[in-house]
């Protein structure tokens, strides 16, 4: 004691405060760096649970979450859906870390969608992606030749959204985002334009309904628009212009005879003869025909409007999505003689100019079915 009583108290005061603000000071440092860093280290499983999150892709080192961020959301409620979802140890670093940039007066904020998360990242970069943006893609494909139902049973099945919600907004027509679609279009069978897709943030019937719209509008449009301003031009309206070529889209496989099958589609509106396409009934019944179960001769006489053995001319709308080929067929069909063509049930078909070469064909697809020990066709078969 003697050797301090020529220090002043208040210097030992002092140094006892800046001892305990040191270790204070020390002990926030290390409550902080625990705070932010990863609930799991590269190679642990890393997953948590959540009502809003659901284990994703397996990665090299470990089990990545998905999780959705609402429209609307609060840092609040982010922090703490990160935390009941196993990817941040607390909602008080959070927070804190979402204030330190309100203080620094950071451009932009949290942005909604569906976010792809490590519990091996820090909580700094997990938040960075938030902020920032970093979504993940969802992609799907849409085949040539698809129905509205298939395509609903598809979206349901990638687990997008309900069958019914798909189909429910596929019968309300954006005129007001796309106003070249045809007027009084019940749903939009046709016009959903086939391909590879990319989205990002919250997936609904309505972003997928309108992408693909746009696509259409992109990719499809201007070959009509373009055709309607050449000389020999197209006599079909947009409507009947898509609606041929979903029949020319579901009768054709082999690439080259698609014109082929368009010309005699073509030439059969111009004489005034049913078209006589199976695709046509099929989408009526609801069913699809194989080899072992062909459509019969009752069905094909069930009256619908969709029934082009029985209608003249074309159905009242598109019967699925035609592909760019089947498009441009429908407009520049080729000039043939025939006016009847029979499947061969390999994608293949026999044209023929008469009823009697045709008649003479589907002798010829019996015989060869019976020949590999398959049924014969129970109907004639498309373009009677």
């Amino acid at each position: 004691m003697k050797a301090t009583q020529g220090v002043p108290k208040w210097l030992v005061l002092l140094a006892f405060l800046l001892m305990a603000l040191g270790v204070g000071g020390w002990q926030s440092w290390r409550w902080w760096q625990s705070a932010i860093a990863p609930i799991a280290t590269a190679g642990s499983d890393g997953s948590g649970t959540s009502p809003t999150a659901a284990p994703s892709t397996e990665t090299a080192s470990t089990t990545q979450i998905t999780i959705a961020i609402p429209p609307g959301s609060t840092a609040t409620q982010i922090g703490a859906d990160l935390k009941a979802a196993g990817l941040v140890h607390s909602t008080i670093a959070w927070n804190a870390w979402t204030r330190w940039q309100t203080w620094q007066n950071r451009e932009g904020g949290f942005q909604a969608g569906t976010y792809a998360l490590s519990p091996t990242a820090t909580l700094p970069q997990i938040a960075n992606q938030i902020w920032q943006g970093e979504v993940v893609l969802e992609s799907f494909t849409i085949p040539e030749g698809w129905s509205l139902k298939q395509m609903a049973n598809y979206f349901d099945e990638k687990g997008f959204f309900s069958a019914d919600d798909f189909l429910a907004a596929s019968q309300t027509i954006p005129r007001d985002r796309h106003p070249w679609l045809p007027n009084n279009l019940p749903k939009l069978e046709g016009f959903l334009f086939p391909d590879t897709y990319k989205l990002s943030g919250t997936v609904t019937p309505g972003v997928v309904i309108d992408q693909m719209l746009s696509q259409f509008q992109q990719v499809a449009l201007p070959v009509y628009r373009q055709n309607q301003q050449n000389q020999a031009k197209s006599p079909y309206s947009l409507l009947e212009w898509v609606t041929l070529a979903s029949i020319v889209e579901k009768e054709a496989v082999v690439q080259t005879e698609r014109p082929t099958i368009a010309g005699v589609f073509a030439k059969r509106l111009r004489e005034g003869i049913p078209l006589g396409a199976d695709p046509t009934v099929e989408y009526a019944l609801g069913i699809r025909q194989t080899v072992e179960q062909p459509l019969t001769y009752a069905q094909v006489k069930i009256p619908s409007p969709y029934n082009t053995y029985i209608n003249p001319g074309l159905p009242p709308t598109p019967i699925a999505a035609p592909g760019l080929a089947s498009l441009e067929a429908a407009l520049n069909p080729a000039d043939t003689p025939y006016l009847f063509f029979m499947a061969r049930y390999d994608g293949t078909h026999i044209f023929s100019r008469t009823l009697a070469e045709h008649e003479g064909a589907k002798v010829a697809v019996d015989a060869d079915l019976a020949s590999k020990n398959q049924p014969p066709g129970a109907a004639p078969k498309s373009a009677q």
